[in-house]
Protein backbone atom coordinates (compact mmCIF):
# COMPACT_ATOMS: atom_id res chain seq x y z
CA UNK A 1 0.00 0.00 0.00
CA UNK A 2 1.52 3.32 -1.07
CA UNK A 3 1.11 6.10 1.48
CA UNK A 4 0.84 9.63 0.08
CA UNK A 5 3.99 11.62 0.91
CA UNK A 6 3.54 14.10 3.75
CA UNK A 7 3.24 17.71 2.61
CA UNK A 8 3.15 19.07 6.17
CA UNK A 9 5.31 18.13 9.14
CA UNK A 10 3.63 16.49 12.12
CA UNK A 11 4.71 19.35 14.38
CA UNK A 12 3.27 21.97 12.04
CA UNK A 13 0.01 20.02 11.75
CA UNK A 14 -0.29 19.74 15.53
CA UNK A 15 0.42 23.45 15.96
CA UNK A 16 -2.34 24.27 13.50
CA UNK A 17 -4.76 21.94 15.30
CA UNK A 18 -3.94 23.59 18.64
CA UNK A 19 -4.33 27.02 17.11
CA UNK A 20 -7.95 26.33 16.13
CA UNK A 21 -9.00 24.60 19.37
CA UNK A 22 -10.31 27.65 21.23
CA UNK A 23 -12.46 28.83 18.33
CA UNK A 24 -13.85 25.33 17.74
CA UNK A 25 -14.79 25.11 21.42
CA UNK A 26 -16.53 28.47 21.19
CA UNK A 27 -18.29 27.69 17.91
CA UNK A 28 -18.47 23.89 17.54
CA UNK A 29 -18.47 22.24 14.15
CA UNK A 30 -16.71 19.37 12.44
CA UNK A 31 -12.96 20.20 12.42
CA UNK A 32 -12.44 19.83 8.66
CA UNK A 33 -9.27 21.90 8.57
CA UNK A 34 -7.73 19.96 11.46
CA UNK A 35 -8.39 16.60 9.77
CA UNK A 36 -7.01 17.98 6.50
CA UNK A 37 -3.83 19.00 8.33
CA UNK A 38 -3.49 15.54 9.91
CA UNK A 39 -3.97 13.99 6.47
CA UNK A 40 -1.32 16.30 4.96
CA UNK A 41 1.12 15.15 7.65
CA UNK A 42 0.37 11.49 6.91
CA UNK A 43 -1.10 10.93 10.37
CA UNK A 44 -4.45 9.57 9.15
CA UNK A 45 -2.66 6.61 7.55
CA UNK A 46 -0.71 5.31 10.56
CA UNK A 47 -2.73 2.08 10.83
CA UNK A 48 -2.72 1.38 7.08
CA UNK A 49 -0.55 -1.73 6.48
CA UNK A 50 2.69 -1.03 4.65
CA UNK A 51 4.26 -3.25 2.00
CA UNK A 52 4.32 -6.92 2.95
CA UNK A 53 1.32 -6.59 5.25
CA UNK A 54 3.22 -4.90 8.08
CA UNK A 55 1.61 -2.09 10.03
CA UNK A 56 2.42 1.34 8.68
CA UNK A 57 3.51 2.43 12.15
CA UNK A 58 4.37 0.66 15.38
CA UNK A 59 1.89 0.94 18.23
CA UNK A 60 4.22 3.21 20.20
CA UNK A 61 4.37 5.70 17.33
CA UNK A 62 0.62 5.41 16.78
CA UNK A 63 -0.30 5.93 20.43
CA UNK A 64 2.10 8.86 20.71
CA UNK A 65 0.37 10.45 17.71
CA UNK A 66 -3.07 10.01 19.29
CA UNK A 67 -1.76 11.49 22.53
CA UNK A 68 -0.20 14.46 20.72
CA UNK A 69 -3.38 15.22 18.76
CA UNK A 70 -5.52 15.06 21.91
CA UNK A 71 -3.02 17.33 23.67
CA UNK A 72 -3.58 19.85 20.89
CA UNK A 73 -7.39 19.50 20.88
CA UNK A 74 -9.38 16.82 22.69
CA UNK A 75 -12.26 16.93 20.22
CA UNK A 76 -9.97 16.35 17.25
CA UNK A 77 -8.19 13.65 19.23
CA UNK A 78 -11.49 11.84 19.78
CA UNK A 79 -12.27 11.81 16.05
CA UNK A 80 -8.68 10.81 15.24
CA UNK A 81 -8.79 7.93 17.74
CA UNK A 82 -11.95 6.58 16.07
CA UNK A 83 -10.49 6.99 12.60
CA UNK A 84 -7.39 4.92 13.39
CA UNK A 85 -9.59 2.34 15.09
CA UNK A 86 -11.74 2.00 11.97
CA UNK A 87 -8.75 1.82 9.62
CA UNK A 88 -7.16 -0.95 11.66
CA UNK A 89 -10.40 -2.96 11.69
CA UNK A 90 -10.77 -2.60 7.93
CA UNK A 91 -7.22 -3.87 7.51
CA UNK A 92 -7.81 -7.02 9.57
CA UNK A 93 -11.42 -7.90 8.72
CA UNK A 94 -12.74 -6.26 5.52
CA UNK A 95 -13.25 -8.44 2.41
CA UNK A 96 -11.44 -7.75 -0.84
CA UNK A 97 -11.58 -5.69 -2.99
CA UNK A 98 -13.28 -3.33 -0.51
CA UNK A 99 -10.34 -3.63 1.88
CA UNK A 100 -7.72 -2.53 -0.64
CA UNK A 101 -9.93 0.16 -2.13
CA UNK A 102 -10.77 1.79 1.19
CA UNK A 103 -7.26 1.52 2.61
CA UNK A 104 -6.01 3.10 -0.60
CA UNK A 105 -8.33 6.05 -0.05
CA UNK A 106 -7.07 6.43 3.52
CA UNK A 107 -3.44 6.17 2.40
CA UNK A 108 -4.07 8.95 -0.11
CA UNK A 109 -5.61 11.14 2.62
CA UNK A 110 -9.03 10.98 0.98
CA UNK A 111 -11.17 9.22 3.62
CA UNK A 112 -12.18 10.01 7.20
CA UNK A 113 -13.64 7.08 9.11
CA UNK A 114 -15.11 6.29 12.50
CA UNK A 115 -16.57 3.60 14.76
CA UNK A 116 -20.07 4.09 16.16
CA UNK A 117 -21.24 1.64 18.78
CA UNK A 118 -23.62 3.24 21.30
CA UNK A 119 -27.34 2.42 21.08
CA UNK A 120 -30.07 4.97 21.78
CA UNK A 121 -32.11 4.83 24.94
CA UNK A 122 -35.92 4.58 24.88
CA UNK A 123 -37.32 7.70 23.27
CA UNK A 124 -34.19 8.32 21.19
CA UNK A 125 -35.17 6.02 18.32
CA UNK A 126 -34.92 2.35 17.45
CA UNK A 127 -31.41 0.83 17.61
CA UNK A 128 -29.69 0.50 14.24
CA UNK A 129 -30.39 -2.75 12.41
CA UNK A 130 -29.32 -4.34 9.15
CA UNK A 131 -32.15 -5.01 6.73
CA UNK A 132 -31.94 -7.27 3.66
CA UNK A 133 -28.23 -7.67 4.25
CA UNK A 134 -27.19 -4.26 2.97
CA UNK A 135 -29.35 -1.44 4.32
CA UNK A 136 -29.13 0.16 7.76
CA UNK A 137 -32.17 1.63 9.51
CA UNK A 138 -32.43 3.05 13.03
CA UNK A 139 -30.31 5.21 15.31
CA UNK A 140 -26.95 5.39 17.07
CA UNK A 141 -25.76 7.94 19.64
CA UNK A 142 -22.37 9.42 20.61
CA UNK A 143 -21.42 9.23 16.92
CA UNK A 144 -18.14 11.14 17.01
CA UNK A 145 -17.42 12.90 13.74
CA UNK A 146 -21.05 12.88 12.61
CA UNK A 147 -21.58 15.03 9.56
CA UNK A 148 -17.93 15.04 8.56
CA UNK A 149 -16.95 11.39 8.11
CA UNK A 150 -17.14 9.49 4.83
CA UNK A 151 -17.90 6.06 6.32
CA UNK A 152 -18.10 4.34 9.69
CA UNK A 153 -18.02 0.91 11.23
CA UNK A 154 -21.43 0.71 12.89
CA UNK A 155 -22.65 -1.87 15.40
CA UNK A 156 -26.01 -3.06 14.10
CA UNK A 157 -28.54 -5.70 15.02
CA UNK A 158 -28.99 -8.52 12.56
CA UNK A 159 -32.24 -10.10 11.45
CA UNK A 160 -31.53 -13.03 13.77
CA UNK A 161 -30.95 -12.80 17.56
CA UNK A 162 -27.32 -12.82 18.62
CA UNK A 163 -24.25 -10.61 19.05
CA UNK A 164 -24.21 -7.36 17.07
CA UNK A 165 -22.77 -7.18 13.57
CA UNK A 166 -20.05 -4.76 12.50
CA UNK A 167 -21.23 -3.06 9.30
CA UNK A 168 -19.10 -0.74 7.20
CA UNK A 169 -21.58 1.98 6.24
CA UNK A 170 -21.41 4.70 3.59
CA UNK A 171 -22.33 7.99 5.30
CA UNK A 172 -22.78 10.08 2.17
CA UNK A 173 -26.50 9.30 1.72
CA UNK A 174 -29.60 8.41 3.77
CA UNK A 175 -28.03 9.60 7.03
CA UNK A 176 -29.65 12.22 9.29
CA UNK A 177 -27.53 14.01 11.92
CA UNK A 178 -29.44 15.26 14.98
CA UNK A 179 -27.23 18.11 16.17
CA UNK A 180 -29.56 19.00 19.05
CA UNK A 181 -28.85 15.72 20.86
CA UNK A 182 -25.23 16.32 21.90
CA UNK A 183 -25.00 19.42 24.08
CA UNK A 184 -22.21 18.48 26.49
CA UNK A 185 -19.85 21.08 27.91
CA UNK A 186 -16.85 19.03 26.85
CA UNK A 187 -15.54 17.71 23.54
CA UNK A 188 -17.82 20.18 21.82
CA UNK A 189 -16.22 19.90 18.37
CA UNK A 190 -16.13 16.09 18.43
CA UNK A 191 -19.60 16.30 16.86
CA UNK A 192 -20.71 13.24 18.86
CA UNK A 193 -24.33 13.50 17.77
CA UNK A 194 -27.27 11.18 17.44
CA UNK A 195 -27.48 9.76 13.93
CA UNK A 196 -30.53 8.23 12.24
CA UNK A 197 -30.06 5.89 9.28
CA UNK A 198 -32.78 5.81 6.63
CA UNK A 199 -31.64 2.83 4.57
CA UNK A 200 -27.96 3.82 4.41
CA UNK A 201 -25.79 1.49 2.33
CA UNK A 202 -23.79 -1.12 4.23
CA UNK A 203 -20.78 -1.77 2.03
CA UNK A 204 -19.85 -4.93 3.94
CA UNK A 205 -20.28 -6.79 7.21
CA UNK A 206 -16.91 -7.41 8.79
CA UNK A 207 -16.09 -10.76 10.33
CA UNK A 208 -18.54 -12.72 12.45
CA UNK A 209 -21.22 -11.57 14.91
CA UNK A 210 -19.46 -9.92 17.85
CA UNK A 211 -16.53 -8.88 15.64
CA UNK A 212 -15.97 -5.59 17.44
CA UNK A 213 -15.02 -7.44 20.63
CA UNK A 214 -12.40 -9.65 18.95
CA UNK A 215 -8.97 -9.69 20.55
CA UNK A 216 -6.36 -8.37 20.39
CA UNK A 217 -8.00 -5.55 18.47
CA UNK A 218 -10.63 -4.67 21.06
CA UNK A 219 -8.07 -4.31 23.83
CA UNK A 220 -5.81 -2.29 21.55
CA UNK A 221 -8.72 0.00 20.67
CA UNK A 222 -9.18 0.60 24.40
CA UNK A 223 -5.50 1.45 24.98
CA UNK A 224 -5.63 3.81 21.98
CA UNK A 225 -8.47 5.61 23.76
CA UNK A 226 -6.35 5.72 26.92
CA UNK A 227 -3.65 7.44 24.87
CA UNK A 228 -6.24 10.07 23.95
CA UNK A 229 -6.98 10.58 27.66
CA UNK A 230 -3.24 10.90 28.26
CA UNK A 231 -3.06 13.78 25.79
CA UNK A 232 -5.76 15.64 27.68
CA UNK A 233 -3.92 15.03 30.95
CA UNK A 234 -0.81 16.48 29.30
CA UNK A 235 -2.78 19.58 28.31
CA UNK A 236 -4.03 20.12 31.88
CA UNK A 237 -0.55 19.69 33.37
CA UNK A 238 1.26 21.83 30.80
CA UNK A 239 -1.18 24.69 31.17
CA UNK A 240 -1.14 24.43 34.98
CA UNK A 241 2.66 24.58 35.02
CA UNK A 242 2.62 27.58 32.67
CA UNK A 243 0.15 29.45 34.89
CA UNK A 244 2.11 28.59 38.03
CA UNK A 245 5.31 29.83 36.38
CA UNK A 246 3.60 33.15 35.61
CA UNK A 247 2.87 33.46 39.34
CA UNK A 248 6.47 32.76 40.26
CA UNK A 249 5.85 29.17 41.34
CA UNK A 250 3.32 29.72 44.11
CA UNK A 251 3.50 28.51 47.73
CA UNK A 252 4.39 25.12 49.20
CA UNK A 253 0.90 23.76 48.58
CA UNK A 254 1.12 24.76 44.91
CA UNK A 255 4.51 23.07 44.71
CA UNK A 256 3.00 19.91 46.21
CA UNK A 257 0.20 19.99 43.63
CA UNK A 258 2.77 20.39 40.87
CA UNK A 259 4.69 17.43 42.25
CA UNK A 260 1.56 15.28 42.18
CA UNK A 261 0.94 16.25 38.56
CA UNK A 262 4.54 15.41 37.68
CA UNK A 263 4.25 12.00 39.39
CA UNK A 264 1.10 11.20 37.44
CA UNK A 265 2.89 12.09 34.19
CA UNK A 266 5.61 9.56 35.03
CA UNK A 267 2.95 6.91 35.69
CA UNK A 268 1.10 7.61 32.45
CA UNK A 269 4.32 7.48 30.43
CA UNK A 270 5.30 4.16 31.99
CA UNK A 271 1.87 2.58 31.47
CA UNK A 272 1.71 3.42 27.77
CA UNK A 273 5.36 2.57 27.09
CA UNK A 274 5.10 -0.83 28.79
CA UNK A 275 1.86 -1.64 26.96
CA UNK A 276 3.41 -0.69 23.61
CA UNK A 277 6.43 -2.88 24.34
CA UNK A 278 4.25 -5.88 25.19
CA UNK A 279 2.11 -5.47 22.07
CA UNK A 280 5.21 -5.15 19.90
CA UNK A 281 6.68 -8.32 21.40
CA UNK A 282 3.53 -10.38 20.78
CA UNK A 283 1.09 -8.56 18.45
CA UNK A 284 -1.52 -11.35 18.58
CA UNK A 285 -1.67 -11.66 22.38
CA UNK A 286 -4.99 -10.59 23.99
CA UNK A 287 -4.66 -7.31 25.87
CA UNK A 288 -8.22 -6.75 27.13
CA UNK A 289 -7.37 -7.29 30.81
CA UNK A 290 -4.33 -5.03 30.50
CA UNK A 291 -6.45 -2.38 28.78
CA UNK A 292 -8.84 -2.29 31.74
CA UNK A 293 -5.96 -1.81 34.18
CA UNK A 294 -4.33 0.85 32.02
CA UNK A 295 -7.55 2.79 31.60
CA UNK A 296 -8.40 2.57 35.30
CA UNK A 297 -4.99 3.84 36.40
CA UNK A 298 -4.99 6.54 33.75
CA UNK A 299 -8.48 7.70 34.68
CA UNK A 300 -7.39 8.08 38.30
CA UNK A 301 -4.30 10.00 37.18
CA UNK A 302 -6.47 12.24 35.02
CA UNK A 303 -8.91 13.09 37.78
CA UNK A 304 -6.18 13.78 40.35
CA UNK A 305 -4.21 15.88 37.86
CA UNK A 306 -7.27 18.09 37.32
CA UNK A 307 -7.94 18.39 41.05
CA UNK A 308 -4.28 19.14 41.79
CA UNK A 309 -4.23 21.83 39.11
CA UNK A 310 -7.33 23.52 40.52
CA UNK A 311 -6.07 23.21 44.10
CA UNK A 312 -2.96 25.10 43.04
CA UNK A 313 -4.62 27.68 40.82
CA UNK A 314 -8.12 28.17 42.17
CA UNK A 315 -11.12 29.07 40.03
CA UNK A 316 -9.48 31.65 37.76
CA UNK A 317 -8.65 29.11 34.96
CA UNK A 318 -12.31 28.02 34.99
CA UNK A 319 -13.57 31.57 34.76
CA UNK A 320 -11.25 32.31 31.85
CA UNK A 321 -12.34 29.08 30.07
CA UNK A 322 -8.89 28.64 28.57
CA UNK A 323 -6.89 25.56 27.69
CA UNK A 324 -6.94 24.02 31.18
CA UNK A 325 -10.69 24.39 31.54
CA UNK A 326 -11.27 23.05 28.01
CA UNK A 327 -9.18 19.94 28.69
CA UNK A 328 -10.93 19.49 32.06
CA UNK A 329 -14.35 19.56 30.42
CA UNK A 330 -13.21 17.23 27.66
CA UNK A 331 -11.87 14.73 30.18
CA UNK A 332 -15.03 14.78 32.27
CA UNK A 333 -17.17 13.83 29.29
CA UNK A 334 -14.71 11.37 27.76
CA UNK A 335 -13.96 9.45 30.97
CA UNK A 336 -17.65 8.99 31.74
CA UNK A 337 -18.27 7.48 28.32
CA UNK A 338 -16.34 4.42 29.53
CA UNK A 339 -17.88 2.61 32.52
CA UNK A 340 -14.83 0.92 33.97
CA UNK A 341 -16.31 -0.38 37.24
CA UNK A 342 -18.13 -3.40 35.69
CA UNK A 343 -14.97 -4.27 33.74
CA UNK A 344 -12.81 -4.00 36.86
CA UNK A 345 -15.22 -6.28 38.72
CA UNK A 346 -15.03 -8.80 35.87
CA UNK A 347 -11.22 -8.74 35.75
CA UNK A 348 -10.99 -8.94 39.53
CA UNK A 349 -13.30 -11.96 39.64
CA UNK A 350 -11.23 -13.71 37.01
CA UNK A 351 -8.00 -12.97 38.89
CA UNK A 352 -9.37 -14.43 42.12
CA UNK A 353 -10.77 -17.49 40.38
CA UNK A 354 -7.41 -18.12 38.71
CA UNK A 355 -5.73 -18.02 42.13
CA UNK A 356 -8.25 -20.50 43.56
CA UNK A 357 -7.50 -23.18 40.96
Amino acid sequence: MNIAPASLSSQDALARVAGCAEELDRNPGFPHEALDDLAAAGLLALTVPAAGGRRGAGVEEEWEAVRAVARADGSVGRIYDGHLNAVERLAVAAPEPLRSNELGRVAAGEARLGVWGADPRPGEGEPARLVAGSRVHGAKVFCSGAGGLDAALVLVRGEEPGPPLLAYVDLTDAVEVDRDWYRAAGMRASESHRVVFHGAQALAVLGKPGELGREPWFGRDAIRTAACWAGLVDAVREEAFALLAERGGGDDLAALAAGRMFAHAVTVDALLADSARRVAEDPQAPVFARSVGVRSALAEAARDTVQSALAALGSRPLAAAGRLDRARRDLEVFLHQHRLEPLLARIGRQAVEARER
